[in-house]
């Protein structure tokens, strides 16, 4: 048993609490400022995965959150942003392929039948300027 990792893991659990399954806002709060803050500085930090997995955790149960999250599911947001981008900077499908892919993959995400992954996220948001919470 490596006790060092599960001693480093308390730490970090004591340090984000929303990794330790915390429910308060300002934990969460506290989350999103440092996801975003290691995707603009540290993107392949794998604490960005681990973040991103308890914030959506955290907003799909808050109770707080239950009239955004029932009108949220009737929108798909990643693509809603994707059209955006497109729209406002006059691009094409095939303007994407180093953030995302060839514009197949484009336009499979754009009508649903695939989903934005963290790696797409992070390269459209380093190459837009963009805070990540918009695709969550």
């Amino acid at each position: 048993m490596n006790t060092e990792a599960i001693r480093l893991s308390n730490q970090l659990a004591e340090a984000v609490p929303l990794l330790a399954g915390s429910n308060q806002r300002h934990d969460y709060e506290g989350a999103l400022e440092l996801v975003e803050y290691l995707i603009e500085h540290e993107p392949n930090n794998p604490l960005v995965d681990l973040l991103c997995a308890r914030i959506a955790h955290y907003e799909d149960n808050d109770p707080a959150m239950a009239d955004f999250n029932s009108r949220q599911r009737e929108i798909s947001t990643g693509p809603g942003v994707l059209r955006v981008l497109i729209e406002q900077h006059n691009l094409s499908l095939s303007d994407f392929e180093n953030e995302i892919g060839k514009k197949s993959l484009v336009s499979r995400i754009l009508s649903g039948e695939r989903q934005l992954t963290v790696s797409h996220i992070r390269a459209l948001c380093a190459r837009f300027g963009l805070s990540p919470s918009l695709f969550f």
